[in-house]
């Protein structure tokens, strides 16, 4: 019985995918993605992700990390309002980021009326509404790996003095690289598929903000063919990050290989 719901889970996940391969125009594939305006929303769209993973590598490893320790107050509260862009819908993070940075937003309105400054509908709104839906697969990532390390060689240096900023960087981050790469990946693929905060925070304008989930998205009427080559196209980004990362998302789960604090 289990076995058979295991396959229909399997088969809910796979199929979807075998009808996009199916229905792919192999032949005219490579016409379709040298297409200008494709190139151009693959351009945007990898060095988008690739910026808001910087972004998230600098303040979600740190959050992380404080998030690890047991002795920081407000750790669950802190937890819960990371992990609330996961279970929220991706365009009321978009609302959320207008509310709050557009011209007449709680912050917005400030930037505008002193420094003359407009987020909404650039590419830095990409950047933003991207590092909104994906920072929390870094955090919990990187804290599950956290929590999985051995922290005696830590505790060691703290013994002997070190900074935590210096016990972090040295020690901590050095023991858990795989788990950093692997929250990474996943945090690069998360912004490289972002559609709903980024249309709505940063609008749909080619060259600036547009980029493949929302050109597929407007080409789905238009030119199916081409919308159907740019999801495949996604498709095979995704999962060439994911595969090219196997080895450090295994080594980098909690438990795998490295003890446990509580089995010590």
């Amino acid at each position: 019985m289990l076995g058979a719901l295991a396959v229909v889970g399997l088969a809910l996940l796979v199929l979807p995918l075998v009808a996009l391969l199916a229905a792919t125009p192999w032949g005219d594939m490579a016409a379709l993605v040298a297409d200008p305006a494709v190139v151009e929303a693959l351009r945007l769209s990898v060095v988008t992700a690739a910026c808001t993973t910087v972004v998230c590598l600098v303040v979600g490893v740190p959050l992380a990390w404080v998030l690890a320790r047991d002795d920081v107050p407000g750790g669950r509260l802190v937890r819960s309002l990371v992990t609330v862009p996961l279970v929220l819908p991706p365009v009321v993070g978009g609302v959320a980021l207008l509310l709050l940075l557009g011209r007449r937003g709680l912050l917005g309105s400030r930037l505008d009326a002193w420094f003359g400054v407009t987020v909404p509908f650039t590419s830095v709104a990409v950047v933003l509404a991207q590092v909104f839906v994906a920072l929390p697969f870094l955090v919990l990532t990187v804290e599950g790996a956290l929590r999985g390390a051995d922290r005696r060689r830590a505790l060691v240096a703290e013994t002997l003095g070190a900074s935590p900023a210096y016990v972090l960087r040295r020690v901590t981050l050095p023991s858990v690289a795989s788990g950093v790469a692997a929250g990474a990946a996943l945090c690069f693929t998360r912004a490289l598929g972002e559609f709903g905060a980024t249309v709505t925070f940063a609008g749909n304008f080619p060259g600036t903000t547009r980029t493949v989930p929302l050109a597929v998205y407007l080409a789905m009427d238009a030119a199916p063919e081409q919308a159907v080559a740019m999801s495949v196209l996604l498709l095979v980004v995704s999962v060439a990050v994911l595969v090219a990362m196997r080895g450090r998302w295994v080594g980098g789960l909690p438990g795998r290989g490295r003890t446990r604090r509580g089995d010590r």
